[in-house]
């Protein structure tokens, strides 16, 4: 079965702080991109996977901590995304928890102030 979430924009106050946010979070580097008129926060992931971005949106859109809940992969590392986002601007709402069968997640509003779940399967 083909993911049914191809691509997710997160919408972000300050690009440069979120930027620093995610990577910090993720463990892993959210590259600075654009071109002519625009620039964007890359999430990192591979070839044609699920994949997202930052971005500063205009007058349509903006950080929501209401709304549809984004789970980003934390396998591994739960706890340390955790501490990561409390370091980095953001604020737990809900510590680590079970989520049945589904693993552990915890929700965070990031330094942008998104409400984002920090995901991990159960081993």
């Amino acid at each position: 079965m083909k993911n049914q979430f191809v691509w997710v924009d997160i919408p972000v106050i300050d690009l440069g702080r979120a930027i620093g946010f995610y990577s910090a979070v993720l463990g892993a580097e959210v590259t600075r991109e654009g071109g002519a008129g625009f620039v964007f926060g890359l999430l990192p992931h591979e070839g044609n996977s699920v994949g997202g971005c930052l971005y500063t949106p205009g007058p349509e859109n903006s950080p929501s901590n209401i709304g549809p809940l984004v789970y980003l992969n934390a396998e591994g590392r739960l706890a340390q995304a955790v501490k990561a986002a409390e370091t980095h601007g953001g604020r737990l709402l809900q510590p680590i928890h079970q989520i049945g069968e589904h693993g552990w997640r915890a929700i965070v509003i990031d330094s942008e102030g998104n409400r984002i779940a920090l995901h991990a399967p159960k081993t």
